[in-house]
């Protein structure tokens, strides 16, 4: 039997045979945990040692040599640390930081557990960063800092951030937890403003199962923080900070030995498996943007890391709505997802007013505090609904991004068919 090649090549969705047979299980697997993994952990497990430990401070001199700051604390969460650092810029309450959106919880949350209002900013289209001209355009009197998130690993727009910032002298922090290696104009993201934190978390580009490093070159900064965490380091400290070794500021941020066991195996295999992970999502995007798909290429001044790898349909370009053609991805057998992200803005505990208890604002006048709205940021929300979320292939080979690709050119050489048939009353 002849098989027409218009068989061959009619996309999964309509009836035909799925692009993407090979098993991409092993090839997305993450963490790749290693027999080096487990001797770091059993190590530490023998000593008996598991809430204090030299490790940890060994960690934090990985961290501290790579980047050539001056300091790093080992946190025992992102979030943790991310506090850590939001506290230490001396927020007031009803204090504002310029926020985005999008991007994850613990990026904006606790500058409510800091008594301060998240003022929420667009994103820009070309890096997903803060979009420098929404910033400046929403800042008052009270503004006092910015949070800049380099999201999925790609950094944002630092030339005209900084700027701003010192333009009217707001403290910076780098949301680095998705961009481990990641630089900008040849530095290091997470070196650019006054602290910056990289998660560990299982997910991330160095994980430890959970952890945070806040780094910076600030001693103000990184003494309040271990303050504020770290009680049992206050004596080392060789200033009048130690008279507050007896109760530190009153919060356990500390990272267990076992989990800095873990980032620091992990942390020494970061550089080959990033390389891997960037080499296997730059060929494939150099495939889809060939075909009109946004693979949000870098610019020639940024290095960006593939914490995931995030691509934008352009409906007037595909004939195809996002959701559509994740659809018809998915039946040719692709592992894509839209992004897992809400934006924060539309979250009830911004429009129901509850952030007003969380940072404990009740004694403000209500008019000198925001209203949060869905409909607030329409550009951002707009591209939000365009993004689809593909594997990162951390271990992936060549043949299975070739299936990939084949997928996409599949479904959008079929797309006027492939709309059709998801209108409603279609057959």
């Amino acid at each position: 039997m002849v098989v027409s090649m218009a068989t061959v090549d009619r996309p999964a969705i309509l009836g035909g045979s799925k692009a993407v047979t090979l098993d991409g299980l092993e090839a997305n697997s993450w963490p790749i945990i290693t027999d080096d993994d487990v001797a770091a952990v059993t190590e530490v497990l023998r000593s008996g040692e598991l809430s204090l430990h030299k490790i940890t401070q060994e960690l934090e001199e990985d961290y501290r040599s790579w980047l050539g700051v001056k300091h790093a604390l080992a946190c025992c969460n992102g979030t943790s640390a991310i506090f850590a650092a939001m506290h230490s810029f001396g927020l007031q309450p009803g204090d504002e930081v310029l926020v985005p959106s999008a991007t994850y919880w613990a990026s904006v949350m606790p500058v409510l557990w800091c008594g301060a209002v998240p003022v929420f900013c667009e994103t820009e289209p070309d890096q997903l960063g803060l979009d420098p001209d929404d910033v400046e355009k929403k800042i008052t009197p009270r503004t006092r800092a910015m949070v800049i998130v380099h999201l999925w690993g790609m950094p944002s727009k630092m030339d005209a951030l900084l700027r701003i910032a010192e333009r009217y002298k707001l403290k910076v922090f780098e949301d680095a937890s998705h961009a481990h290696g990641a630089k900008w104009r040849g530095r290091w993201v997470g070196t650019l403003g006054d602290a910056a934190v990289f998660s560990l978390q299982t997910n991330k580009l160095a994980p430890a199962g959970e952890g945070g490093i806040l780094v910076t070159n600030n001693d103000a900064i990184h003494e309040h923080a271990l303050c504020l965490g770290h009680f049992e380091r206050i004596l080392h400290l060789q200033t009048p900070a130690r008279r507050f070794a007896g109760t530190g500021f009153g919060m356990k941020h500390r990272m267990a030995p076992l989990s800095a066991a873990v980032a620091r195996t992990q942390f020494r295999h970061m550089v080959e498996r990033n390389t891997r992970r960037n080499t296997n999502i730059e060929y494939l995007s150099r495939r889809l943007e060939k075909i009109g798909i946004n693979t949000f290429i870098p610019p020639t001044d940024v290095l960006r890391m593939y914490f995931l790898f995030i691509v934008q349909n352009d409906e007037s370009s595909t004939g195809l709505t996002t959701d559509r053609l994740v659809a018809a991805l998915r039946a040719e057998g692709c592992d894509v997802v839209r992004p897992k992200y809400p934006l924060l803005h539309q979250q009830p505990v911004f429009t129901e007013g509850r952030f007003i208890e969380i940072a404990r604002l009740q004694s403000l006048p209500r008019e000198t505090l925001p209203t949060y709205r869905p409909d607030a940021l329409p550009r951002t929300t707009a591209a939000n609904a365009t993004l689809i979320q593909l594997p990162s292939f951390p271990s992936a080979d060549r043949p299975l991004l070739d299936q990939y690709a084949k997928a996409f050119e599949k479904v959008l050489a079929a797309a006027p068919d492939i709309a059709r048939a998801g209108e409603p009353g279609a057959a």
